[in-house]
């Protein structure tokens, strides 16, 4: 009898971190593409990629940017791609209104699915308030641009990634876009807990966890996010509960306390952990087949 298939997603650069919080942070698209083929060998089997503008390597949704990226992944393995439309607290995607407050540029975010190869694009189903450093930074997803990104994802033949912070994302707009046809079963759903700087995102329990997996929407499958220290008991919750797993710098830098990861640490530790529960990291194959790639392609967006 084969062993259940868990895919093991790596997310190596993130938005936020810069290489002064960590040496070991990818951010050119060559150091990008080199860690992500370690992680490859290691066993992940999707990367969740954020570009670095190449000037100072603060955070950028740039078409070229992520294109030089995953043609230098693809050119080493054929590990699925999921481009970023959140794009990050600094560089192109930050602007200051007159208010005071900061905002993420909802037209650079857009341009996070234009990137050549993309097969997956995160789709951040939830508006909030992000504190970092000094400034208040909104990142308003309203229902009309949830609706926007999920269009054009299915105009592109793009498989969206919800990412859901709070009980209220989950069963509010991520079923409206469903039941609008703007997704396809299985529906991927990543779960992100312990974004402590987000105002109204929840901390990781097992109580609201489990919460969350009961709130899914049917034909849902599910990824789960936590950052820091919350990320191993969190992906081991995630395994009992029928669900994938998530790890890299964008969430966690840390591989123990006091002590400084790397990514391919990260994904060596997780997929140990995974064949010792009793199940089998899918290879980049047998994750589309869970996730239902390649995307039908939309002649027009609905």
């Amino acid at each position: 009898m084969s062993k259940p298939k868990v895919i093991v997603t790596v997310a190596p650069t993130g938005g936020v971190a810069t290489k002064k919080q960590s040496p070991h942070l990818p951010v050119t698209p060559e150091e990008i593409a080199a860690d992500v083929y370690d992680c490859y060998n290691a066993g992940a089997s999707v990367v969740a990629v954020h570009a670095r503008r190449d000037s100072d390597h603060l955070a950028t949704c740039d078409a070229g940017v992520y294109t030089r990226i995953n043609r230098l992944i693809r050119d080493k393995c054929d590990i699925i791609l999921n481009n970023s439309t959140g794009g990050g607290v600094h560089g192109d995607m930050i602007h200051e209104l007159n208010n005071g407050l900061w905002e993420i540029k909802f037209e650079e975010r857009l341009k996070g699915m234009e990137g050549e190869g993309v097969e997956m694009c995160t789709l951040d189903a939830q508006t909030i308030c992000c504190s970092f450093g000094d400034k208040e930074i909104l990142v308003p997803t309203t229902p009309k641009r949830i609706r926007e990104l999920a269009e054009k994802m299915k105009a592109r033949g793009i498989k969206p990634e919800w990412e859901v912070f709070s009980l209220s994302d989950l069963v509010t707009d991520v079923p409206k876009m469903i039941d609008a046809g703007l997704d396809e079963e299985p529906f991927f759903v990543n779960i992100v807990l312990g974004v402590y700087a987000f105002q109204g995102a929840l901390p990781y329990t097992p109580k609201i966890l489990q919460t969350m997996v009961d709130h899914l929407p049917k034909g849902a499958i599910f990824n789960v996010s936590a950052v820091g220290a919350a990320q191993l008991p969190a992906s081991m919750q995630a395994l009992l509960l029928g669900g994938h797993v998530r790890v890299g710098l964008e969430d966690n830098l840390y591989y123990e306390q006091g002590r400084l990861a790397t990514n391919v640490e990260l994904v060596e530790r997780m997929v140990r952990l995974v064949r010792e529960m009793g199940y089998e990291p899918a290879t980049p194959e047998e994750a589309r087949q869970i996730m239902g790639l390649p995307r039908r392609k939309a002649v027009k967006a609905a």
